[in-house]
């Protein structure tokens, strides 16, 4: 499969994860507020050109650091304004985002890789259609979550053991989410 067989166009959506896609990874710790938030490199031109290339640009993120107790709902969306406003200002745009606040133990149907998130989307955006769709995150679980709904998959990592080990879920690799924005301007 290539970029260009796909026809990626404005009826397509991509879905984003977060944590370590849109910004830096605290390892072993949560982003908890706006001081601890960092773009990772390149992130805001590319969301600028996605912008150009995708009908809707959706981020689905676990958040367990609510369900730990370690933030809350409205520290999120805190960080989640700012995000989008920074964004924004650079000519990108994030149109919905979708967090599941719960623990990993709990089994929720929202916390990826199952796919409650992406239907809570297709409900507000009815015309979605996931054939239509590419999931990009830097965890398998986001490639989990992609394929149990027939996306194409983007892998951002350049972690080649686990792309390896995972061929089976991964269509794409790049290295950050610019590379990815650069690969389709192709």
């Amino acid at each position: 499969m290539t970029l260009k067989d796909l026809k990626i166009n404005n009826t397509w959506s991509l879905f984003l994860d977060r944590d370590g896609v849109i910004n830096h990874r605290i390892v072993d710790d949560y982003v908890r507020c706006w001081d601890q938030f960092q773009f990772n490199p390149g992130v805001r031109e590319a969301l600028k050109d996605l912008s150009g290339m995708f009908g809707r640009i959706i981020v689905v993120s676990n958040q367990q650091g609510i369900g730990k107790g370690l933030m809350n709902e409205s520290d999120l969306h805190q960080i989640h304004e700012k995000m989008v406003s920074a964004i924004m200002k650079k000519g990108g745009r994030i149109d919905k985002i979708y967090f599941c606040p719960f623990l990993e133990s709990a089994g929720s149907v929202m916390r990826k890789p199952n796919i409650g998130m992406a239907l809570k989307a297709r409900k507000e955006f009815p015309d979605m259609r996931f054939k239509r769709s590419a999931m990009a995150g830097d965890s398998i679980s986001d490639m989990i979550f992609g394929k149990r709904l027939k996306m194409v998959t983007v892998f951002l990592s350049d972690d080649r053991n686990a792309v390896s080990r995972h061929s089976q879920l991964i269509d794409i690799v790049c290295k950050d989410l610019l590379s990815f924005a650069a690969l389709l301007r192709k």
